[in-house]
């Protein structure tokens, strides 16, 4: 009976240790998915790649990832303000009489002028537009043959819009984003000008038919430039996700619309095959098949993990996420000073001990997060890893001061495509989304050369479409 009563207490015993190991176990991946929920519901547009719309109308308080300057807000000493200023000679002038003496009463038809105070309004004459009629003479010859003269160009059917009414067409579609019901509803509103949304499409569509030659010596330039940025983005067309793909320098902009998202679409692109200067881009790996090229990964958004790893602990617990984003910070405001002091180089003591601390930082990260399970712990590690073995990358810019340390001038450039997106939504056909990144590739190119988007355009409806000299 006692040996009974044992062999069965033993057996309560190890049921029950079975069973609170379970527990623990179960606790602990309870603790792994509540701290996963807290870092999803603690991140925002500061911290991730969320965009700012995301976050609603209860947004919290502003906060940047940059550092105050110690400058006063608004402009700064010695800054040139601009205002609306009067000019030399006024299309036409008003003159304003007094009529009595506002002392006497008498009157002062023919008194002296003692001064004249100027004042001119700026504002616009009434708008209608004008038409241009062309009579194509028809003459018959002693011979008996009938004649007629040529019809100049732009004028190709009996009733047809100009350049210019096509150009402020095509300025409030692509360039300013309305629909093309709206497009049509402002022309004629302002012009009154009948037009219909299909008009539109087709004054768009045969504006981007004449950008061939512009945008494969845009794909040459870049091709051949010694530091580009990359970036992409989704956009709706045809009812589901395509990618709008960036590829930009300080000079040139393309942009290109896929149904993918990857290398298929870097190589219908036709720039990274052969770009061999530095591409800078963000961490994803498929730019990173492009072996030809050195890379430049973005430091801005390196700097938004780290800020998300900041905030998913409790204060003070990843303090070395703190650390590397203090240096990498710290060396990109050392290669900025360097730049504005004219030097090509950075100090190398203080560019060493800012490596040394970011370094140390990452490499606390790793062996932080190491022995860590759960979604959360191992997304830490990925990055504290990928910060140090990708070290050489990261601080690219710090060698190379002709490399910015981030992708933002890709993000800038491509953000129009979000914006449009946002305005008059999605595109319905594949057509038209190609059409407004090639027109859209043309303006932005054409703005960063100082020439006016208007003025691009009005050269591209007229058939002589502005292309940047090679080199």
């Amino acid at each position: 009976m006692l040996a009974a009563l044992v062999a069965s207490l033993r057996a309560e015993l190890a049921e029950s240790q079975a069973a609170l190991a379970r527990a623990v176990e179960e606790l602990a991946q309870a603790r792994e998915r509540i701290a996963e929920l807290e870092a999803r519901l603690k991140q925002s547009p500061r911290n991730s790649s969320k965009p700012p719309s995301s976050e609603g109308l209860g947004k919290p308080a502003p906060r940047s990832l940059r550092k105050r300057s110690g400058r006063k807000p608004g402009g700064q000493d010695g800054h040139e303000g601009t205002a609306l200023m009067q000019v030399a000679r006024p299309d036409r002038e008003i003159r304003h009489e007094p009529e009595v003496c506002r002392r006497c009463g008498a009157g002062l038809a023919g008194r002296q002028v003692t001064a004249v105070e100027r004042r001119q309004v700026f504002d616009l004459p009434a708008v209608r537009a004008e038409v241009s009629e062309h009579q194509l003479i028809e003459r018959q010859c002693a011979c008996g043959q009938r004649t007629k003269a040529p019809a100049p160009g732009g004028a190709d059917a009996p009733a047809c819009y100009g350049p210019r009414i096509a150009a402020v067409i095509i300025y409030l579609y692509t360039g300013q984003f309305l629909s093309k019901e709206r497009t049509a509803q402002a022309l004629a509103e302002l012009f009154g000008i009948p037009l219909s949304s299909g008009t539109v499409a087709a004054l768009t569509a045969r504006a981007a038919g004449k950008l061939g030659e512009f945008a494969e010596q845009v794909r040459r330039e870049i091709a051949a430039s010694p530091v580009a940025g990359f970036d992409e983005t989704g956009f709706r067309a045809e009812g589901r996700l395509h990618w709008v793909h960036c590829a930009r320098t300080g000079e040139y902009t393309l942009l290109m619309v896929h149904p993918k998202r990857g290398r298929q679409a870097m190589e219908a692109m036709g720039v990274l095959p052969s770009f061999a200067g530095v591409a800078v881009h963000d961490a994803w790996a498929p730019y990173d098949g492009y072996d030809g090229a050195d890379h430049q990964l973005c430091c801005a958004h390196a700097l938004r993990e780290l800020q998300a790893v900041t905030d998913a602990g409790p204060q003070g617990q990843w303090c070395w996420a703190a650390q590397a984003a203090a240096a990498l910070t710290a060396m990109q405001t050392l290669v900025r000073e360097a730049i504005g002091q004219g030097r090509d180089a950075v100090a190398p003591a203080a560019l060493a001990a800012q490596v040394r601390l970011f370094r140390s930082a990452v490499v606390i990260g790793a062996s932080q997060t190491a022995a860590r399970c759960g979604p959360l712990m191992k997304k830490h590690n990925a990055l504290a890893r990928r910060l140090l073995d990708r070290q050489d990358d990261y601080l690219r810019f710090t060698r190379d001061c002709r490399v910015p340390p981030d992708n933002n001038g890709s993000e800038r450039d491509i953000r129009m495509v979000k914006l449009k997106q946002k305005v008059s939504g999605c595109l319905r056909t594949f057509t038209g989304a190609r059409q407004f990144c090639a027109i859209r590739s043309y303006l932005s190119t054409a703005a960063k050369h100082g020439l006016g988007f208007f003025d691009a355009l009005v050269m591209l409806t007229e058939g002589r479409p502005w292309i940047p000299a090679p080199g």
